[in-house]
């Protein structure tokens, strides 16, 4: 198992339009499928309730950790979680790094540090888990941005 998910898409949309969809907790919540109890704040941990069909039963918490205006946003969580768990394991990173590229903007998304949680079947499952999801959220912020 490796310790980190790398996705890279390009997407037909200025910087500006994919800075704000990731960084603008309402925006990120609409294609994300999760309502966030407020705005993005660094260091600050936000609770969001997933909308998603078949997951409205799950929270989700993260805590900003690095904003630099449309090239990099962090977040840490805690991967997969059943919401029992939040707290008590480790949290993963999450990086959103943008590059212009022409008219659209390269965005590269990094998971890591899966190696780092504690547990065997937990650790391979956030990785199994969260490898898919975010094949499924590169979709979502494609037809979000290009909208």
């Amino acid at each position: 198992m490796q310790d980190r998910i790398v996705k890279t898409i390009i997407l037909k949309s200025p910087i500006t339009r994919v800075w704000n969809a990731i960084t603008d907790s309402n925006q990120f919540g609409t294609w994300f499928k999760v309502k966030f109890s407020g705005p993005f704040q660094l260091g600050r941990p936000l609770q969001g309730k997933i909308t998603c069909p078949g997951y409205e039963h799950m929270e989700m918490q993260l805590i900003p950790r690095q904003l630099d205006p449309e090239t990099y946003f962090a977040f840490a969580w805690c991967p997969y979680s059943d919401g029992e768990a939040e707290g008590k394991e480790r949290e993963t990173l999450v990086e959103f790094k943008l590059e212009a590229v022409g008219a659209a903007t390269q965005l590269i998304i990094i998971e890591s540090g899966f190696l780092a949680l504690p547990d065997d079947a937990r650790r391979e499952q956030a990785y199994r888990m969260n490898t898919s999801g975010w094949d499924i959220q590169a979709v979502n912020i494609a037809a979000y941005v290009e909208a």
